[in-house]
């Protein structure tokens, strides 16, 4: 390597750690929230292990429920607490809704031309209202009740014909091709040719590891340009590919609507019907047209968020119910009660299973999905608790923490107990701060309700047909629960079991 070379690599570093030391001098002056000190350049970042959520849960108990870290030149603030969280997400919550940038969010998303990735302000909101209203409203997921019956129902009779020939299957990879199909019917309607949905497959979960992957550059911007890591180059090209299929795929939609042959009111349907149309909330606000770049970013999310999320939450139910026999047999005897032997669980009787629900809530407590939620960042100065915050502070809310915090859910806590829920109030839809696995104001998720009818539909499913068994004689109590850090935190070995039947019924 020349001198010139080490002069070139060695400047950026120079450069971060002057302005580490002038920002860190300036800091004597503000009283920020504690935390560990700092190493200069890279801050805090060797502290976070493979395990973020976990690793930071571990230093708030040393520095308490809001603490500040250095994630290279990144100050960001981490919420492990209810009662911190309320201030965040409630009291002071215009002031933290919005996002940070990210490169590969910014490829991935149209630039930030989405819902859960675009800053705050009257694009945001005007999308949001859109998409919950045309997209997510309980009327249009209801439409879709029939189709996740045929597919659940297609996936059941796989599973029954395994149990026929006592075959251990890979349950994670059924689940997750479940739910694939499921969004992507939701979203292209019937077209779904096989080759466009396995290129779509391929580039989703290669995007999915490129957003979670620790990109340097994100906290190291004058990293930016040298692009070591090659995240930057790798995310434009997946997103090249997917911008190809989407396109064509838009086309085919248009065409059907010409021809009239359009059968069903998929998502890409209802936003083409509304683009180049004016959108707006209020007559205060600027005003926006849809056009195809908004709908590709916004299918984008939706395909993101859809598929990994549902799965990795119906995976963790799982495991935790092949755990733990006794909540399996508990809900297995509220299905047989609710709907009998001789039929399938339909999505109208989910409304009758109480304890269903309490299992969906354990699981999500203990494993949400997005441990450190989505960040957010404050939008302007501010002071909480005697803490001063400043503009573009990066927030993380710790639900993992919060959501094994003993001082709430008791000594118990990081054990799986549905009935901890039974008289008790608590949902999941962000107004109650001990249970935040989707966030909650502002910037909670707007598919919540299709996240919940989904996630519900597949666990009673599964559990109302079949018994599980492990592998090779393997003791139910012995599953390992080790976690993967990602986008989403899934299960680092994949759930393997052997299903069996146990209705009465022939058919579905």
């Amino acid at each position: 390597m020349t001198p010139y070379t080490i002069a070139i690599l060695a400047f950026p570093i120079l450069v971060c750690s002057l302005l580490y030391l002038w920002d860190a001098a300036a800091g004597k002056h503000r009283r920020l929230p504690p935390g560990p000190l700092p190493l200069p350049v890279i801050g805090n970042l060797h502290m976070l292990g493979h395990l973020p959520h976990q690793a930071l849960c571990h230093l708030s108990k040393k520095f308490g429920p809001i603490m500040s870290i250095r994630l290279g030149n990144v100050l960001a603030i981490v919420v492990s607490s209810p009662c911190m969280a309320r201030l965040f997400l409630k009291t002071h919550d215009q002031v933290f809704a919005g996002r940070p940038e990210m490169q590969s969010v910014h490829y991935f998303s149209y630039g930030r031309r989405g819902i859960g990735f675009t800053e705050y302000g009257p694009y945001w909101r005007n999308i949001r209202k859109l998409c919950t209203i045309e997209l997510l409203s309980a009327l249009k997921i209801e439409s879709f009740a029939p189709m996740r019956r045929e597919e659940v129902g297609f996936v059941v009779q796989s599973l029954k014909a395994a149990a026929e020939a006592e075959e251990v299957v890979d349950v994670t990879a059924k689940v997750f091709a479940l739910i694939e199909d499921i969004t992507y019917r939701m979203v292209f309607g019937q077209q779904k040719r096989l080759d466009e949905k396995l290129k779509l497959k391929d580039i989703i979960q290669q995007t999915f590891s490129m957003m979670g992957a620790f990109n340097l550059a994100d906290f190291v911007p004058y990293f930016a340009p040298f692009d070591f890591q090659g995240i930057n180059r790798n995310s434009k090209k997946l997103r090249d590919k997917f911008d190809l299929i989407l396109e064509k795929i838009i086309d085919e939609h248009i065409q059907d609507a010409s021809t009239n042959q359009e059968t069903q009111r998929d998502f890409i349907s209802v936003m083409l019907s509304l683009m180049n149309e004016t959108v707006d909330s209020t007559q205060n606000e600027a005003k926006y047209m849809i056009d195809r770049t908004n709908i590709k970013a916004i299918m984008f999310e939706i395909l993101a968020a859809g598929m990994d999320t549902s799965a990795t939450a119906i995976e963790w139910t799982l495991s935790e119910l092949i755990k733990n026999q006794r909540v399996m047999k508990k809900l297995q005897e509220e299905l047989q009660s609710a709907v009998g032997s001789d039929k399938m669980v339909q999505e109208s009787d989910l409304v009758k299973c109480d304890y269903l629900d309490m299992v969906v809530k354990e699981s999500l407590r203990l494993h949400p999905v997005g441990p450190l939620l989505l960040p957010h960042e404050s939008i302007e100065d501010i002071t909480i608790n005697g803490y001063f915050i400043p503009k573009k502070s990066r927030v993380l809310i710790n639900a993992w923490s919060i959501g094994r915090d003993h001082n709430v859910w008791s000594n118990n806590a990081n054990e799986f107990y549905p009935e901890r829920f039974v008289s008790c109030d608590i949902d999941l839809r962000g107004r109650n701060f001990e249970l935040i696995p989707f966030g909650s104001g502002r910037r909670g998720c707007p598919g919540i309700q299709l996240a919940l009818t989904t996630v519900k539909l597949v666990v009673a499913q599964f559990v109302h047909c079949f018994n599980w068994e492990l592998s090779n004689g393997a003791l139910a109590s012995d599953l390992d629960m080790d976690e993967k850090f990602s986008l989403s935190v899934g299960r680092a070995n994949r759930l393997q079991a052997m299903p069996i039947y146990r209705l009465h019924v022939k058919s579905t």
